[in-house]
């Protein structure tokens, strides 16, 4: 009985994590590309001053969510960075530095 229990909750959680895949999925996907201003690991943010994104954001500085709060180790103030978004989500996905600012 256990065992049914177990892998009852192991199908629910599989199901689950692909039906947030396909989720997402169907959303329309940019290429997001700003500057690290501020790494707060303690919320999970950064504050990136972004490009423009035709069709989704215009440029502007805020807060973002990360959808892997371990990147926050590897950013620092500065960092020209690029990742994913999706409509109707403001958090970066599969962030990646691509230079950094001398300023």
């Amino acid at each position: 009985m256990l065992s049914l229990r177990k892998l009852l909750v192991f199908a629910v959680s599989i199901l689950l994590a692909l039906g947030l895949s396909f989720a997402q999925g169907s959303k329309k996907s940019y290429v997001f590309k700003g500057t690290v201003t501020e790494v707060d690991a303690s919320t999970s943010e950064l504050e990136v001053a972004n490009e423009n994104i035709p069709g989704w954001m215009a440029a502007m500085t805020m807060n973002y969510k990360v959808d892997d709060p371990a990147v926050l180790n590897q950013l620092r103030k500065g960092d020209r960075i690029e990742a994913t978004v999706y409509d109707g989500d403001v958090r970066l996905y599969k962030i990646k530095v691509v230079g950094h600012d001398k300023k």
